[in-house]
């Protein structure tokens, strides 16, 4: 019987180690677990973020045509205050952080317009806008360019911090194919969900691909978005 009992509890531990060897994680499950956050919540976002991406990891957004500038549309709403510029932007030659735009190009500024204000469009195009600055009236004319920002980890979470957590998770999501290659893995995932002020419904299919250091740790981060296909569903439509 204790002979019995021996090989039992090695076999348990043996069984055991082998189901731990087998699920531990790896560079796809961090990659998915990634995109699944990002879906769950804002809070569960942040934490995934935290804990996986390395402390000198890059995320590499989407390229767009514009001035090169945020806002936190929850701050205020219907206003538009700058909360940062990205570097060597076009924004960055005459905008501040703090601006507070008030009309682009006519456009009055407000909760009715904002999806009205046309600062993406063609590159080298004057978009001539008048802000507030230290409470004083500026007219500001800026010429699009070809935005390519990346951003640090501490920039990030700063973004994702200033997310809506209410308008965070889409009303639908899956995750269509994960592939990998030594410690680059792709992650095609789709999206379905309703414009806020619109009340119309959209889908999106996005590419996230993540590069891995030795430690396990998501080095660096790009995306492909179908941001053209949204707004298209939404009845906008991009023009010469």
């Amino acid at each position: 019987m204790k002979i019995l009992k021996y090989f039992s509890l090695v076999l348990g531990l043996i069984s055991l180690n082998l189901f731990s060897m087998h699920h531990e994680s790896t560079n796809e499950d961090v990659a998915r677990g990634w995109i699944e956050a990002g879906y769950t919540g804002k809070d569960e976002a942040i934490s995934y973020v935290q804990k996986h991406m390395a402390e000198d990891g890059r995320n590499y957004p989407g390229r767009y045509v514009g001035f090169g500038f945020t806002y936190n549309p929850d701050a205020e709403p219907g206003t538009m205050v700058i909360t940062a510029i990205t570097p060597e932007s076009p924004a960055s030659k005459v905008l501040e952080v703090g601006d507070r735009f008030t009309s682009v190009n006519g456009i009055e500024v407000n909760e009715e317009n904002m999806d009205r204000l046309n600062f993406r469009g063609k590159p080298g195009e004057e978009v001539n806008t008048t802000l507030e600055r230290d409470g004083k009236a500026l007219s500001v004319s800026v010429a699009r360019g070809i935005i390519s920002a990346n951003y640090s980890k501490a920039e990030v979470l700063n973004n994702m911090k200033s997310g809506n957590a209410d308008e965070w998770v889409p009303e639908e999501s899956n995750i269509i194919e994960v592939l990998s290659n030594d410690s680059v893995v792709y992650v095609l995932h789709q999206s379905k969900d309703t414009e806020k002020s619109s009340g119309l419904s959209f889908e999106a299919v996005s590419m996230h691909r993540f590069t891995f250091n030795d430690a396990g740790k998501v080095a660096s981060i790009r995306n492909l978005s179908e941001d053209r296909f949204v707004l298209e569903q939404q009845g906008f439509t991009i023009s010469r």
